[in-house]
């Protein structure tokens, strides 16, 4: 397995622990996973995590609480639609309770 692959893998395991109804960043999970520098690297593995199955892509956002992977779900408003659906509010495509919400692996795991 190429060490992309096996990258890809480790995010998506901290990905499936993000309780529904809170959200993390790219940073945080690339931290996480000692990587603190790959956050775009955590994006692209979101990016691909609908070839693996049930992987909530769209409980990360970026260090603000803005959608930035929403252009990558099928329809423009599905990762907005599916935060709203766990209790998330969203405005203007950002979180507006982040601070809140947020879910840092590194205190939580």
């Amino acid at each position: 397995m190429s060490k992309k692959l096996d990258f890809f893998e480790r995010v998506y395991g901290v990905v499936s622990k993000i309780p529904t109804g809170r959200v993390s960043t790219y940073g945080a999970i690339a931290s996480f996973l000692g990587t603190k520098n790959s956050a775009r690297v955590v994006g692209w593995a979101m990016n691909a995590s609908h070839l693996k199955g049930n992987i909530p892509a769209h409980r990360v956002v970026n260090r603000i609480g803005l959608l930035t992977g929403k252009n990558h779900f099928f329809g423009t408003n599905l990762m907005q639609q599916l935060l709203q659906n766990e209790g998330i509010e969203v405005k203007n495509n950002q979180v507006t309770n982040f601070k809140n919400i947020f879910w840092d692996p590194a205190l939580e795991l």
